[in-house]
């Protein structure tokens, strides 16, 4: 009897977990068809900004300097592999430290990875890359913005990093950088299931008072409203 016991149990507890992930599925595939529509706030949109994504996290890319705000102060040039400060955006990314560090494509993913991810087992890094020039393609859109939503995109975007006593963002020491242009920050937040990079990301939007998914797991609900005619 204890054995039939424990079979049931089993089957009920794997039925439940099939269950929320069948859900999970469904929601995150529908969900995003929600748009939650752009605000006008009235201002000349004057200041570019791109979302983009790699095939896994997405990104929020902002000028380096302006007269409204200078990145390089918090994130400096030297704290990238190639030192070199001609740089005139820098992406940002918040999610992960074990999918950033470990995961740069969906081929690297592991399982234990995967699973401290999903259930809010490990900590959340922000992932910060710099680049010369922007080109718009099918991972990459074009937002013009006003100064007003570019300074709400801003706090939004400072206000997930780590910060220490003297108000400076936390550098992550390791050699998992995709490249010569970027570093790892610590982050606050924990990531899950329901809260991922993507998530964030599509926040930063709502934020910014532009379009976005009511509600996104994966880049492809952002990117579902930036289609070309859209």
């Amino acid at each position: 009897m204890k054995v039939k016991k424990m079979i049931i149990l089993l089957v009920k507890i794997l039925g439940t977990v099939l269950g929320v992930v069948i859900l999970y599925l469904i929601l995150g595939y529908l969900l995003p068809f929600i748009e939650v529509s752009a605000k006008d706030d009235g201002q000349k949109k004057e200041i570019p900004v791109y979302i983009y994504t790699n095939g896994v996290h997405t990104d929020i890319v902002m000028p380096v300097k302006n007269d409204m705000k200078d990145w390089s102060e918090k994130i400096p040039f030297s704290n990238i592999r190639s030192k070199k400060t001609d740089y005139q955006y820098i992406g940002v990314g918040w999610g992960d430290k074990g999918f950033y560090l470990d995961t740069p494509t969906w081929a690297d993913l592991k399982f234990s990875t995967a699973f401290k991810a999903a259930f809010w087992l490990s900590e959340s890094a922000m992932h910060c890359t710099y680049y010369r020039q922007m080109k718009e393609a099918e991972d990459c859109k074009k937002i013009m913005i006003s100064r007003n939503q570019y300074q709400q995109l801003a706090q939004f975007v400072e206000s997930k990093f780590d910060q220490d006593q003297n108000g400076k963002f936390i550098l992550i020491p390791t050699n998992a950088v995709y490249g010569e242009n970027d570093a790892f920050y610590d982050a606050k937040g924990t990531y899950s299931f329901a809260y991922t990079c993507n998530t964030w990301a599509n926040d930063a939007l709502k934020a910014a008072g532009q379009k976005a998914a009511f509600w996104t797991p994966s880049d492809y609900g952002i990117f579902l409203h930036y289609k070309d005619g859209k």
